[in-house]
């Protein structure tokens, strides 16, 4: 058993200790009157091929649907019999489970966490009523504007990588799914060496750790990895656009066009240069006093949304600025938008500005960090996607030392307003 002390914030101070099986623990004590234990998993939707396209999903859904120590709706039960919560997410490049409770309780009920997460029962009748529920999920979300915008940006964005497919899946995938495959998918995949488990809370770190250690020792069963789902490496990152790649459809139950442009920019592979593209998505698009907010909406008049984020995926991410306006000011904002773009490019972004955003975006993130829920959610993304906690630890510091040449620069590297995808949605009439 390894352990090494990360303190590289006055804000936080994590251990990290690794279990020979490969389970990776991180515990930090914090003098709140909580305790959230966050399992992380390398696998989403980017791990599967088309044929069983949202599994990785589908099983997050199956996992709370009991275990051979407890029957279906127990776990759940159990938890809110003591005022806890738990719930659980799932994208492209992760899956991850979590649990808030009482100090008092977290000795009793983070095991219960443990064993749905590492021995769902899967079983046939459970299995196909919940496909039910996924196929649910996917119809609505087909029927959401916003995620039918989305999905099109992204199967514009990427040819190659699977980021352009769906975390839920097909439904037609979906339907033809098998119990068997699951078991097969959750035994490749939910084992130590693919797991991180944050655990931020108020009990001394060393009970933090005995308590998942313990819990993890009690219900992992030392399954063997299924040879179906040897890993497979992604596409390298795809390269930026050379031209404008146009996608434009309608869509009778839009009110108002949307619009998505984007941009192939650095994953998480190359961290250190999406700082620089986190403070430009602040320029641009985040907030009132942002240059497209302040120009299209309040200036202009030109939209009623406006938006831009960075999107820092594993292998490649995506610079995304969206817009919700009139068919008649598409042209003049997809315009107006390559203008603010051709202007970071050109022209200097002033001290005073750069000052503000830096503190703004620092900010953001030391008061996105102060629950349990938050810690441990940080320790667990960054570590399970990077096996570091450095680059976490020091984001305001890295965000502090950007200048208005190394924006500059990372604006004219990346975001070319002559070439980009871009995605209309207009509506019939």
């Amino acid at each position: 058993m390894t352990s090494t002390i990360v303190n590289k914030s006055k804000l936080n101070t994590p251990i990290i200790r690794q279990l020979p099986n490969g389970l990776t623990i991180i515990a930090e004590q914090m003098p709140v009157e909580a305790v959230n234990l966050n399992v992380w998993l390398n696998v989403g939707s980017t791990k599967e091929s088309d044929a069983i396209n949202g599994m990785a999903h589908f099983l997050e859904h199956m996992v709370f649907k009991g275990t051979p120590n407890l029957n279906i709706g127990e776990f759940e039960q159990l938890i809110e019999e003591r005022g806890a919560v738990t719930n659980a997410a799932t994208s492209q490049d992760y899956t991850h489970y979590y649990i808030t409770t009482a100090p008092k309780d977290f000795a009793q009920l983070a095991p219960l966490q443990l064993d749905v997460v590492l021995n769902p029962s899967l079983e046939n009748e459970a299995f196909a009523r919940e496909k039910l529920v996924v196929l649910e999920e996917i119809r609505r979300s087909e029927d959401n504007p916003r995620r039918r915008t989305f999905y099109q940006a992204m199967e514009t964005c990427f040819e190659n990588l699977p980021y352009r497919r769906r975390v839920l899946g097909p439904a037609e995938v979906i339907a033809n799914l098998r119990s068997q495959q699951m078991r097969d998918f959750h035994s490749h995949w939910y084992q130590p060496p693919s797991m991180t488990a944050a655990v931020v809370g108020n009990l001394p770190v060393e009970e933090l750790i005995d308590i998942v250690t313990t819990g993890f020792e009690q219900h992992y069963q030392g399954n063997s990895r299924s040879e179906q789902f040897s890993a497979q490496s992604l596409p390298a990152p795809e390269t930026a656009f050379s031209t404008i790649v146009r996608q434009e459809s309608t869509d009778s139950k839009l009110q108002q066009a949307r619009m998505v442009m984007m941009w192939r920019v650095p994953g998480m592979i190359e961290l250190d240069q999406t700082y620089t593209l986190d403070i430009l998505a602040v320029i641009l698009g985040q907030g009132k006093v942002s240059r497209l907010f302040r120009e299209l909406r309040e200036e202009r008049g030109l939209v009623t949304q406006v938006g831009v984020s960075n999107m820092t995926q594993t292998q490649q991410g995506v610079f995304y600025i969206s817009a919700q306006l009139p068919t008649e000011n598409i042209t003049e904002v997809e315009k107006a938008i390559a203008d603010q773009i051709y202007t970071l490019q050109t022209e200097p972004i002033a001290e005073k500005d750069i000052a503000r955003i830096r503190t703004q975006v620092a900010n953001r993130f030391i008061f996105a960090n102060e629950r349990p829920s938050d810690r441990a959610n940080l320790y667990g993304y960054y570590y399970s996607q990077l096996q570091d906690l450095a680059p976490a630890l020091k984001y305001p510091q890295y965000i502090q030392a950007i200048n208005a040449q190394t924006l500059q620069t990372a604006a004219q590297k990346y975001l070319n307003p002559n070439a980009y995808g871009i995605v209309i949605m207009k509506p019939e009439n």
